[in-house]
């Protein structure tokens, strides 16, 4: 467990609704600040626990969210701390708290992707170990996309109606850690600029999610059912997302996927995308909860 600081005035419990306008000021006046690449701003999970906050006086100097989304899984959402205090002593005393709360349930796997060192520090500190790697591929148009020969499947804009076979194509294709919930993935059809399933006359088999800004576009969610991977529908809905997006004059499109994800680097890989050398770390704790 981890040792928190006894010679602080900080005192750490349960943000509420009431702190809302001091965690937004803290977040926009500090800069030691962690957001995790999610579909959610940091402030829609406030309400859901573990979100805490640290306060000297009435002064919120830190906050920490790592809410069970979904369910077994609790990813570092947010951390933000004030400069007027040690950062290790902020944080310790919010994670301990955090991580009181994330042990009254069972198999809670908490991870975080940290983007900054000293946070790599901080969760090291707490029993954080390297755990898996994501890549980032870059695909960018210079010739017609081949055509290929591809499975009879109808590839069709996502509906909201298929949310939940959505969820459970989800589900089936990633490990725990790296599921979506149903709430996430309808957050993310409401923010995708292209959203597409594969289904043929039984079943929905396969999906993607991508957004677009001013730097492109971004395959950020593809998953196929296992029992159909190997039918060229992941190819074809990749096939299909990046003719649409050079049709709409986007001809940069990007990926991420985890480094030991064979199957999709190779997918990506035979389509055109290429490594950029870039890499996010993905840390996991090793105390409980484990995975």
């Amino acid at each position: 467990m981890v040792t928190v600081l006894t010679d602080t005035r900080l005192s750490v419990r349960e943000a509420v609704e009431e702190d809302r306008q001091k965690i937004a000021n803290l977040l926009h006046i500090e800069l030691r600040i962690h957001r995790h690449l999610d579909w959610h701003s940091p402030m829609e999970w406030l309400g859901c626990a573990p979100f805490v906050v640290g306060e000297d006086q009435g002064r919120i100097l830190g906050a920490l969210a790592c809410p069970v989304d979904p369910p077994g899984v609790a990813w570092l959402q947010l951390f933000a701390a004030s400069s007027s205090r040690p950062v290790t002593e902020i944080w310790q005393a919010l994670w301990a708290k955090a991580l009181s709360m994330l042990d009254q349930q069972e198999g809670i796997i908490a991870a975080a992707i940290p983007m900054q060192e000293w946070l790599v520090g901080l969760l090291k500190q707490s029993g954080f170990t390297l755990a898996h790697e994501v890549i980032v591929l870059l695909w960018e148009y210079d010739q017609p996309l081949e055509r290929q020969a591809v499975p009879p499947v109808t590839i069709r804009p996502m509906q909201q109606e298929d949310m939940e076979r959505v969820r459970q194509v989800d589900a089936s294709a990633f490990k725990v850690l790296w599921q979506n919930s149903q709430t996430s993935l309808e957050m993310a059809l409401k923010q995708a600029s292209i959203a597409t399933v594969a289904e043929d006359e039984t079943d929905l088999l396969g999906y993607q999610i991508s957004t677009t800004s001013h730097l492109g576009g971004h395959l950020a969610r593809l998953a196929v059912l296992p029992a159909h991977q190997g039918r060229k529908i992941g190819y074809a809905l990749v096939n299909d997302l990046l003719r649409q997006f050079v049709r709409r004059g986007i001809f940069r499109v990007t990926v991420n996927t985890q480094a030991d994800n064979l199957i999709s680097l190779k997918l990506y890989e035979k389509m055109g995308f290429l490594r950029t050398g870039e890499t996010y770390p993905v840390y996991q704790h090793v105390g409980e909860p484990a995975a």
